[in-house]
């Protein structure tokens, strides 16, 4: 429906259907005191002219890729995205599109969540995957409440304090408000203490989360703590980077039984923040608790193949109050751009990408651990991300100069962890060249230390 705005004669019979004359008359019952008396302070209207001039000036202020060498990560990364998931994306019958109340007339949307959730279920080892949830951070929160749903009587989620801490942060804030208890295990080393988890883990839990990599980038061996939680009829979450499992093991190796992601790295574009794409994927006897939707194949009366929104019982418009999930949208968009992503890749794509990183990171790595200023903090392997000690203990001043001379040098993590203070974390995706990533390195290495900038 078209905007048309009131004129005076459309407001002067409202105003006579209410039996009022003026527009003031309506807030007769608040004090005059309380009235403004003049114009609010906002500056004048623009022409389209003007305006245009003073958003570009604005949107002048914003850095973007195309602006600064990009070395930040920590659960946001800058990966390659091929022109035809641009492309294709941008489609009309795609980009307006929503799927309606009446599902089945959209036959291409439901054809497209079906191919993403074919993708990310052979991705994942899993055997189903939902159509899409806002970002992995509440996708993460969404797995953990489908686990304890399914573990009557039981009250406790053990998660490593390694999980990324904003991921954690959803956790505690939503968890406050039930009856389960969230409790952190601490991974001094980086990495998971088998010791740590065994003590932890009785009849009291109800399921575990872990990541891989973790938020450090590290690479753990999960399978001895995936075991001990099975002993414990725990259930198993995996967080895990889609774009890693073109190296690492798939989270079903792992005996993994909920497989959560972010899906931003599989084609969709750094921005703000979000929106980003949370990905949700399970073994089958936790279909009818899966969150969101579901598309699935069927055949029609003539006996043709076509898509439908499956097993709607399990979904909050149905159930209400007893549904697992209050989610009612998705991420359709991100969804299509991740299915593009992956088809184009294919299996041996995937795995050129994650080798790239591996290979590119490392170069890093070993570059900065030969320089009197810097050393690789935790000695587990590690896999597009690795955490890098300042010695000279100003990581702050170091990231500032960095940013000064046009590079994103990386991720300060005394933004979370107090013990981390003198660390930053650098990420390296297959977009970094051999020339980037020997300024980088040259940079950071030559950069002024804070005694030198005293002195000056």
């Amino acid at each position: 429906m078209a905007y048309l705005f009131n004129t005076s004669q459309d407001i002067q019979q409202m105003l006579a259907a209410i039996g009022v004359t003026s527009i003031d008359e309506l807030f007769d019952t608040i004090p005059k005191e309380l009235w403004l008396a003049r114009d609010l302070a906002i500056p004048a209207a623009m022409s389209e002219l003007e305006l245009t001039g003073h958003m570009s000036e604005l949107a002048s202020r914003n850095k973007g890729l195309e602006r600064d060498l990009c070395f930040l990560g920590a659960g946001a990364y800058d990966h390659f995205i091929p022109a035809v998931v641009d492309h294709l994306s941008s489609r009309g019958e795609f980009y307006t599109s929503y799927t309606p109340y009446q599902p089945e007339v959209s036959q291409g949307n439901l054809q497209v969540m079906f191919e993403y959730e074919t993708l990310i279920c052979q991705l994942t080892g899993m055997d189903v995957s939902n159509a899409s949830l806002y970002d992995g951070a509440s996708a993460t929160l969404e797995a953990v409440l489908l686990a304890m749903s399914s573990q009557r009587g039981r009250t406790k989620v053990l998660v490593p304090n390694s999980l990324h801490p904003e991921y954690r942060q959803v956790l505690k804030s939503y968890l406050q408000w039930t009856n389960f208890e969230l409790l952190e295990i601490p991974c001094p080393d980086g990495t998971l203490d088998l010791e740590a988890w065994r003590m932890q883990l009785d009849s009291s839990v109800g399921c575990v989360v872990l990541s891989q990599p973790n938020f450090f980038g590290l690479v753990d061996d999960l399978s001895p703590i995936s075991a001990l939680a099975k002993q414990s009829d725990c259930v198993v979450i995996g967080v895990v980077d889609m774009i890693s499992l073109g190296v690492l093991a798939s989270p079903a190796d792992w005996n993994v039984d909920i497989v959560v992601g972010e899906g931003q790295p599989l084609g969709n574009p750094l921005q703000y923040g979000g929106p980003y794409l949370g990905i949700l994927a399970c073994r089958e006897q936790f279909v009818r608790r899966v969150p969101g939707r579901i598309a699935g194949q069927t055949v029609d009366r003539n006996g043709d193949r076509c898509w439908v929104l499956t097993l709607q019982t399990r979904e909050q418009h149905i159930r209400r109050e007893k549904a697992t999930s209050n989610i009612c949208t998705n991420q359709g968009l991100f969804a299509l751009r991740a299915a593009i992503y992956l088809a184009l890749q294919g299996p041996d794509g995937l795995r050129e990408t994650a080798e790239h990183c591996t290979a590119k990171v490392h170069y890093v790595a070993n570059q900065l651990a030969n320089s009197e200023r810097f050393k690789v903090r935790f000695q587990s392997p590690f896999w597009r991300e690795v955490v890098i000690q300042d010695l000279a203990d100003d990581v702050a001043g170091l990231l500032a100069y960095a940013r000064s001379q046009g590079v994103q040098a990386g991720v300060p993590l005394s933004n979370w962890y107090d013990e981390l203070s003198d660390c930053f974390m650098i990420a390296v995706t297959e977009k970094r060249t051999r020339q980037e990533l020997e300024r980088l390195v040259k940079l950071l290495t030559l950069a002024p230390r804070r005694s030198e900038l005293s002195h000056a």
